[in-house]
């Protein structure tokens, strides 16, 4: 069923959203479209070789089902949780969100303090899935939005090695949200952005 509204919601960015941002580019709907296999792939190396503590964060970011989206707006505390590939787990300190409203069922995101930072749209589609087009780049700032990627470029783009960032965000209440990203371009398998109150 998530794969199915998933790839409705794939379907719809293109035109729909043409005012806005850019669809997915081809790589990003591949990576967004397999979702499913990724985190699978990267759950299973993490509760496999991760610290104990690091676990029992990565529980507690997954636990709850996704919600209604209600009081999105606001600043978030957030820590980045990483999947396998270069490490099994590895799950950084709270750092600072920020999520505001940009119209009906848009907000825009920014991930505002650390080295590693993201920002991006986050739009709502059927059935209430929220997509996160965004991109991930070191202190400084990043080189284009996610609408000014190159179509098929997987590589980082100077300033900042900004990289496309697109995910699916789930609020499972007022004071729990998350935002998943499969198949990073670097460091790891999977990555989670934890935010809470």
């Amino acid at each position: 069923m998530r794969r199915a509204l998933l790839l409705a919601a794939l379907a719809l960015t293109g035109p729909a959203l043409a005012q806005d941002i850019a669809s997915l580019r081809p790589a990003d709907s591949e990576r967004m479209a397999a979702l499913d296999a990724h985190f699978g792939a990267a759950m299973r190396e993490a509760l496999a070789g991760g610290a104990p503590e690091d676990i029992a964060v990565l529980t507690q970011a997954m636990a709850g089902a996704a919600g209604p989206v209600a009081g999105l707006a606001g600043d978030w505390r957030c820590r980045t949780l990483k999947l396998g590939e270069i490490s099994a787990l590895v799950v950084y300190g709270n750092f600072d969100c920020r999520i505001t409203e940009a119209g009906p069922g848009r907000w825009e995101m920014q991930k505002r303090t650390g080295s590693q930072r993201t920002e991006g749209a986050i739009v709502s589609g059927p059935g209430g899935t929220l997509t996160y087009y965004g991109v991930g780049y070191v202190a400084g700032g990043p080189a284009v939005d996610y609408a000014g990627l190159p179509p098929d470029d997987q590589t980082a783009i100077e300033p900042g090695q900004t990289v496309a960032q697109p995910g699916i965000v789930e609020q499972v209440s007022q004071t729990h949200a998350r935002v998943l990203f499969p198949d990073p371009i670097l460091e790891s398998r999977f990555d989670i952005l934890y935010l809470t109150r």
